[in-house]
C-alpha cells in the first residue's frame, strides 16, 4: 500500500490518499488550520500618524490587539488589595523606570533628590500624601509604597467572521510594504499592522486569512444546510476590485463575491441575512461569464511565495508583477478585474469557479438562444448531452446538429456575428455555420462553459476532486 499527501486549496488542508493493490482509494482529511498565534507588531494610527508597539493574539474567531500599559500591582489604596490597576490616565510623562523591561520592579528612589517622579505631579497620589516631595525616609519604603509593572492589556478585539485583510493602501492601487490592514464586518479597522520583514508579514497575513476562511466555510455550511441543492454556496469572500488602466484617478475598492446556485454575486458588503442576498450590486449567470486568471504560472508563483518566506521579495516586484489577479469577463466586452492577497486565494477562486459552473451546467442541461441567419429567425440550443442543435424558431424544424467534438474552430466580429466550423462526421469535410446574436459574448461564454464541463465530466481526477470538495462543503 502506498500513501500520498495532497494539498487541497479549497479545503485549506492536506488529505492522505492511500491506494491498495486492488485499486481501492481511501481519503482521510487532516485539517491543518493555524488557529492560534501571538507576537509583537507595530500599529500605525492613520488619524494621529503615530506608531505603537502592540502585542497580537490570534484565536479562531478573534484578533486581539494589546497595548502596553502601566499597572499598580502593590500598595496605594488599601481597598485595592494589591490588585493590578492601570494608571495610564494619571501620568503626564512616562517615568524613567517604565523604560525597563516588562515586569521590572520600580528601583529605589534617589536619596540625593527629594523631588517626586512626574508620575505624581498631577496631584493624584496613591499613597494619600498631597505633597510633591518624596517621603522623608526613602531608604525605608513603607509597605504601602506602590509597585508598578508594564503589562499588555487588551485594547481591541476584532471579530474575524466576514473580516478582510488587505495590503493595498486605501483608495489606491499601491501595495504596502511589510504591512496590512484588518477590517471587521462592520467596517471597524485596527489601522495598519507593520512588521520587520516580508516573511513575518506574510506569515501573519496567512494565519489571519486562514482563520477568516475557516469561519467563512463554517458559515457557508450552515447556510447550505437549509438551502436546496440548486441554491448551494460554492465559495464566497473578499476581493479587491482593481481600477481600469484608463481611469484618470485609479483607486481600488473592496467587493464581496459569492458563487451561489446559478449566480455570481458582487456585493459592496457581505450578505448577513436572507434579504441581503437580494441586495447585490451586480449578478451574472455563471455559465455566461468567463473566469480568467492573470499570469497563472505555478513555478513563478511558488517562487514568489518562497521569496516571501526568505525575505528576498522586493516591493517593486510585488507592485509591478501583480501575480494574484483574475478577471470576470461578461457581455459586450465588459469585465471586472479583482486581486487577492495570496496565490492560494487565487487557486481557490479558480477551482471554485470551475466547480460552480460545472454544477450549474449539469443542473440546467441545455440553453437555447435566439439568433438569425440569412434573414431567418432561428434557435441555437447548446445541450450538455447532444451538443449543438439549430432549428427554425416558428416550426421547430431541426436544420443541423453537431456534437461538441465536431467543433473545430470559430471566429467572430466582436459584435454580433460568429462563424462556427464543424467537421462532418460522414465526409470529414469542414462546414461553416454563420449566426448572428444580440448577446454574442454571453453565447460564446456559454459554449465555452458547456464544452469545458463536458471535458471535465470525463476527467476522473476532476470528478473525484468535485466529490471530495462536495463532501467537505456540505
Amino acid at each position: 500500500m502506498c500513501f500520498l499527501f495532497i494539498f487541497d486549496h479549497l479545503c485549506g488542508g492536506f488529505f492522505l490518499s492511500s491506494s491498495s493493490p486492488l485499486g481501492q482509494v481511501k481519503c482521510i482529511f487532516f485539517y491543518l488550520s493555524q488557529q492560534t498565534k501571538s507576537g509583537i507588531a507595530l500599529l500605525y494610527n492613520k488619524e494621529t500618524s503615530n506608531t505603537y508597539d502592540v502585542h497580537l493574539k490570534l484565536t479562531k474567531e478573534v484578533l486581539t490587539i494589546q497595548k502596553l500599559d502601566v499597572v499598580c500591582t502593590r500598595g496605594g489604596d488599601p481597598q485595592l488589595n494589591g490588585v493590578g490597576l492601570p494608571i495610564h490616565g494619571l501620568t503626564r510623562e512616562v517615568p524613567s523606570f517604565l523604560k525597563l523591561p516588562l515586569g521590572s520592579p520600580v528601583p529605589p528612589a534617589d536619596q540625593s533628590s527629594r523631588v517626586s517622579s512626574p508620575l505624581f505631579d498631577s496631584g493624584l497620589h496613591l499613597n494619600g500624601n498631597s505633597s510633591n516631595t518624596a517621603p522623608s525616609s526613602p531608604s525605608s519604603p513603607s509597605a504601602n509604597e506602590p509597585k508598578y509593572e508594564k503589562r499588555w492589556l487588551d485594547a481591541v478585539s476584532l471579530p474575524l467572521l466576514m473580516a478582510r485583510v488587505s495590503k493595498y493602501k486605501a483608495g489606491t492601487d499601491k501595495l504596502r510594504s511589510n504591512s496590512f490592514e484588518v477590517c471587521a464586518l462592520d467596517g471597524t479597522s485596527i489601522n495598519i499592522l507593520q512588521f520587520c520583514t516580508a516573511a513575518e508579514s506574510t506569515d501573519w497575513l496567512q494565519a489571519i486569512s486562514t482563520n477568516i476562511s475557516d469561519l467563512t466555510l463554517e458559515n457557508m455550511k450552515m447556510i447550505n444546510r437549509y438551502c436546496s441543492p440548486d441554491d448551494q454556496i460554492v465559495h464566497m469572500g473578499w476581493v479587491c476590485g482593481n481600477p481600469h488602466p484608463d481611469d484618470a484617478a485609479p483607486s481600488s475598492t473592496f467587493k464581496f463575491l459569492a458563487l451561489r446556485g446559478p449566480w455570481l454575486y458582487i456585493f459592496r458588503s457581505p450578505p448577513v441575512s436572507a434579504t441581503d442576498w437580494g441586495q447585490a450590486e451586480t449578478l451574472y449567470i455563471l455559465y455566461e461569464v468567463l473566469f480568467k486568471v492573470h499570469k497563472l504560472w505555478m513555478a513563478e508563483d511558488c517562487w514568489i511565495q518562497a521569496k516571501f518566506y526568505l525575505g528576498l521579495q522586493q516591493d517593486e516586484e510585488l507592485q509591478d508583477g501583480e501575480p494574484f489577479c483574475f478577471s470576470i469577463l461578461v457581455g459586450h466586452g465588459q469585465s471586472h478585474t479583482f486581486s487577492v492577497e495570496m496565490t492560494s486565494d487565487l487557486a481557490v477562486w479558480e477551482k471554485s469557479f470551475q466547480r460552480a459552473v460545472f454544477m450549474e451546467v449539469q443542473r440546467v442541461g441545455s440553453k437555447t438562444y435566439m439568433c438569425s441567419s440569412q434573414s431567418k429567425v432561428l434557435c441555437l440550443t447548446i445541450d450538455f448531452g447532444s451538443g449543438f442543435t439549430c432549428s427554425e424558431s416558428s416550426s421547430k424544424k431541426i436544420l443541423w446538429r453537431y456534437k461538441f467534438s465536431q467543433l473545430k474552430g470559430s471566429s467572430d466580429d466582436g459584435k454580433t456575428r460568429v462563424k462556427l466550423l464543424f467537421k462532418n462526421a460522414e465526409n470529414k469535410q469542414i462546414e461553416m455555420k454563420e449566426l448572428e446574436f444580440s448577446n454574442l459574448t454571453a453565447v460564446l461564454h456559454c459554449i465555452h462553459s458547456f464544452i469545458a464541463s463536458k471535458v471535465a465530466s470525463v476527467d476522473p481526477v476532476f470528478v473525484n476532486s468535485q466529490s471530495i470538495s462536495g463532501m467537505y462543503m456540505s
